[in-house]
């Protein structure tokens, strides 16, 4: 009766002993772990390289924005070459008043693409010039959009941001071909 007596004590005190041990490393992970709040959460990218790459593969001029400002932070860009969106062209901002913009383009078909890329917006049967070109509005739950159609390329400029930075965004495009 004993021997249980004295390991059911052994037990609790090897928990106890067991949770004071994680929670010092806890407290230790803490301090010397950096955990700085202050910091901006948003990663900025280089994407010159990539307008390069994508410009020799891509079989249309690829639009990228000229003069939006250090405000607009580029936050992603990617060049897929063959797939279920054809050639497609990303290049995703962080626009002023931290919201998402993005140029999207693709040489597949425009409605499949649009509807990916804007996560089912819809026409609204508005349109707007930029400069000289007739640009189609879309909103949607998640993103409004510009809707651009050419015959070899669709151009979609997409996001939570407010109407008026989307056609900023669509103002400063321009075409890059492997000779730009």
């Amino acid at each position: 009766m004993a021997a249980e007596k004295k390991r059911g004590t052994q037990t609790i005190r090897d928990m106890v002993f067991s949770v004071a041990v994680v929670a010092l490393a806890a407290g230790v992970i803490y301090l010397f772990i950096p955990h700085d709040g202050s910091k901006d959460p948003v990663r900025v990218v280089d994407y010159s390289v990539e307008v390069k790459t994508a410009s020799r593969a891509a079989p249309y001029p690829i639009a990228t924005p000229e003069g939006l400002g250090q405000e607009w932070r580029a936050t992603s860009v990617r060049y897929e070459g063959a797939g279920r969106d054809g050639a497609a062209w990303h290049l995703g901002f962080m626009a002023p008043g931290n919201e998402y913009a993005a140029v999207e383009q693709s040489d597949a078909d425009p409605r499949g693409f649009v509807d990916d890329v804007t996560y089912g917006a819809e026409k609204t049967g508005r349109t707007v010039r930029i400069e000289g070109e007739t640009w189609t509005r879309y909103a949607g739950e998640k993103y409004d959009a510009l809707v651009r159609v050419q015959q070899d390329v669709t151009t979609v400029v997409t996001g939570t941001a407010p109407a008026k930075q989307l056609e900023r965004l669509a103002a400063s495009l321009e075409p890059r071909t492997a000779k730009s």
